[in-house]
């Protein structure tokens, strides 16, 4: 008779989610997850075909939390600004989950922005004064907001700065406003050439 399976995979996915948002990436090993368990690595093994496969899952369930927790949340009447301000959050409140995905990501590539960008094209789809730009123009806003966010998000992360939520909604809609007029300070067409 088979032995009933007492560890799902939800939960192993729970505990890496878990032990990465707390310890960071460094820590996603499969002896680290089990000892989090507190079982041995077969479960895990079990489970999933290797680490890269619970690390598609792991990146699929913070891509999840983004969606649904961390990009929806209303600040202001605007939902761009919002994106940034939701942005800057999760850079700086959950930095080991965005570095994550920003800075490590998948494979060794950052797989953030490509998530973000989609979101933010919904985004944009969505509202009557941006749906009308050209996804040229919605790439160049996406990149320079992108640029804008993380700049703060590193900046309050390394305690240069500790600006009020209204300090970083007045810059954010300075941003949005210049980029509007076309008297952008930023040469979106160097921005973009990062993209």
């Amino acid at each position: 008779m088979a032995r009933k399976k007492t560890i799902t995979k939800e939960q192993i996915l729970t505990a890496t989610y878990e032990l990465v948002a707390k310890e960071g990436l460094g820590k996603f090993t499969a002896r680290n997850i089990a000892a989090k368990m507190k079982c041995s690595t077969q479960p895990i093994y079990l489970e999933f075909k290797n680490m890269y496969d619970l690390r598609s899952a792991l990146i699929a369930k913070i891509f999840e939390h983004l969606e649904k927790d961390v990009f929806p949340r209303k600040h202001t009447d605007d939902e761009i600004v919002d994106f940034c301000l939701n942005y800057i959050d999760f850079a700086t409140k959950e930095n080991h989950l965005y570095r994550a995905l920003f800075i490590v990501g998948h494979g060794g590539e950052p797989v953030l922005q490509g998530f973000s960008f989609e979101y933010f094209q919904k985004l944009v789809a969505a509202d009557s004064e941006y749906s009308k730009l050209p996804t040229g123009e919605v790439e160049n806003l996406f990149v320079s907001l992108l640029v804008v966010a993380s700049g703060i998000s590193s900046m309050i992360y390394s305690g240069v700065i500790a600006p009020s939520q209204e300090q970083k909604i007045s810059v954010l809609k300075e941003v949005l406003a210049t980029i509007k007029q076309k008297e952008s300070a930023f040469d979106l067409n160097y921005i973009a050439a990062f993209n």
